[in-house]
Formats: structure tokens, C-alpha cells, sequence
């Protein structure tokens, strides 16, 4: 398929090997794209969006998953340009851009006079592995979630959204879509809690999961139950159960103003191995 300006063109399921092995060259910071071309083969119908490539020599050298996210893949300062200025001829249609800072930056730089002022721009944000035994000991009182959890589950999730965002998922009609996403995590064995007295006090899912990896978001705890050490042992627990039955390396990405949950974290024996940043509509 001949490329188009500057050597960018959607990618579909023909290239979905040369894709996979432009992902695994950081697999774990790679994680999401990667695993949304693994579960849709880079079909433009399941992917609802575009995987976009850039090629030199007709060689992939990166790629930009565009879909309610867009995300840089393995992505220089000349190739988030490029991407740049594709998007600028199609128009803003993502909420969130999301992925290694220097590549974000470049690409904002390049985009924003023309998509609008953001909602939210968190610049640095550390991204954090784990592919050893936790530093400390896992909560016991952790669990797979299932069905019969959710009456409690789902409105921990939209809590622990809004918190972080800043905008409820439910807005704007998106309660159906938001609560399948959270069946949908249960489902499949990777949403996780912890339950007191029937009472949910931890929760935590995985986003996405490759091979290589696995990246975990949503990790909560109830206002009132904060301080008490459980984030810091419920994630102990997640890691471990993702370490023994998901993927080989846990990762996430957390706000630089976050303290408490970056102590948590380092505490569990996460570590920096990256920065990310989020620009949201």
C-alpha cells in the first residue's frame, strides 16, 4: 500500500506483525496499542479508529493509535510531527492524548492552536513497573470480582473516575457504555477488591494486557479508609496475581502530585521507568 504525506498511512491487519515488533522494541511502556492490535488484528472495525504507521525506506519506524485515546508508538520528535499533521487534516476526534511525554509534547505542540484549549494538561506523569515479588506482603482479603459484586463495584468505579478525571463516566449519557466496560473487566478475571464487613474498602483493575505486560488503573480506596496502608497491600496482592496469571511485568502511570499513591507504590516496589503525559478534552 503506497504511504501517503510524510510516509504516514492507516495500518490494518497486513501489518500487523511489523506493528507487533515496532511495540515489543518497549513492551511494557507499549502495552495498550499493543494489545489493541492484538485483540482486533488492526481491523479498522474493531479497532474503532485508525492505527496510524509512519515508514521510512518502507521500513515502520513508528505508529499512533487514534481511537477515543491517541497514543504514540515508539514515537521521535520527527515522527509525533508527522503524525501532527495528519491529525490537523482530519480534525480533533479523541478526548484524551495519552503516552511518553517527549512524544505528547511535540505532537500538542504542533496541534493545539488548532484543537481548542483541554479540559486538563498533566505533563508529568511517572510510568512504573514491577516484575519482581512484591516488597511487601500481599492482602490476603484480595479477590477476583465477580457479577454479584458489582451493586458495589460500579459506583466505586464511577467514584474513583470522577476523582481522577474530574468528570463523571456517566456524563452525557455514558452510564450503559461505562458500566459494560466494568462487566466486561470483571468478565474476563481482572477487575479486583477487596470486601469489609460486605463493605468495598480496595479496588483496582487491569486495562490491558499483552504477553509482555499487563497496565493497571482504577486503583481506590473509600475517603475515609485512606491511611490505612490498604492501597499499599492491596496492590501487592494485584501485582501478584497478575505476575502469576496475566503477564510478567506490572505497570501504571500516576499523577506527580499524587504522593500518597506514588509512596504506595514504591512501597509495593514499583519503579520509574518512564514519564508519561495526558492532555484531556
Amino acid at each position: 500500500m503506497l504511504t501517503t504525506r510524510h510516509g504516514v498511512r492507516p495500518l490494518g491487519p497486513p501489518d500487523l506483525d511489523d506493528f507487533l515488533h515496532l511495540a515489543e522494541r518497549d513492551p511494557v511502556v507499549n502495552v495498550f496499542a499493543d494489545h489493541r492490535a492484538r485483540t482486533t488484528t488492526l481491523e479498522p472495525r474493531w479497532l474503532g479508529g485508525e492505527m496510524w504507521g509512519r515508514f521510512e525506506d518502507g521500513r515502520l519506524v513508528a505508529a499512533c493509535h487514534v481511537g477515543a485515546n491517541l497514543v504514540p508508538v515508539q514515537a521521535r520528535p520527527a515522527d509525533a510531527r508527522a503524525f501532527a499533521d495528519r491529525a490537523l487534516v482530519r480534525g480533533r476526534s479523541v478526548s484524551t492524548i495519552v503516552g511518553p511525554q517527549d512524544a505528547v509534547r511535540v505532537f500538542w505542540n504542533e496541534v493545539a492552536h488548532a484543537w481548542g484549549a483541554p479540559r486538563e494538561i498533566r505533563w508529568n506523569q511517572p510510568h512504573l513497573e514491577i516484575a519482581t515479588t512484591p516488597a511487601v506482603r500481599p492482602d490476603a482479603g484480595v479477590r477476583r470480582t465477580t457479577r454479584a459484586d458489582l451493586d458495589q463495584l460500579y459506583p466505586a468505579c464511577v467514584a474513583m473516575y470522577t476523582e481522577e478525571v474530574g468528570l463523571s463516566p456517566e456524563y452525557g449519557g455514558g452510564a450503559e457504555l461505562y458500566r459494560a466496560r466494568v462487566t466486561q473487566l470483571v468478565s474476563r478475571g481482572w477487575s479486583f477488591a477487596r470486601f469489609d464487613d460486605d463493605r468495598l474498602v480496595f479496588k483496582a483493575e487491569v486495562a490491558c494486557a499483552t504477553p509482555y505486560a499487563a497496565q493497571v488503573q482504577g486503583v481506590w480506596v473509600p475517603p475515609d479508609r485512606r491511611g490505612e496502608g490498604l492501597a499499599t497491600a492491596g496492590m501487592a496482592a494485584v501485582a501478584e496475581f497478575v505476575r502469576q496469571e496475566i503477564a510478567p511485568v506490572v505497570s501504571l502511570y500516576v499523577n506527580e502530585w499524587n504522593e500518597a499513591a506514588r509512596a504506595a507504590y514504591e512501597k509495593v516496589g514499583f519503579r520509574e521507568t518512564a514519564r508519561f503525559a495526558t492532555v484531556m478534552f
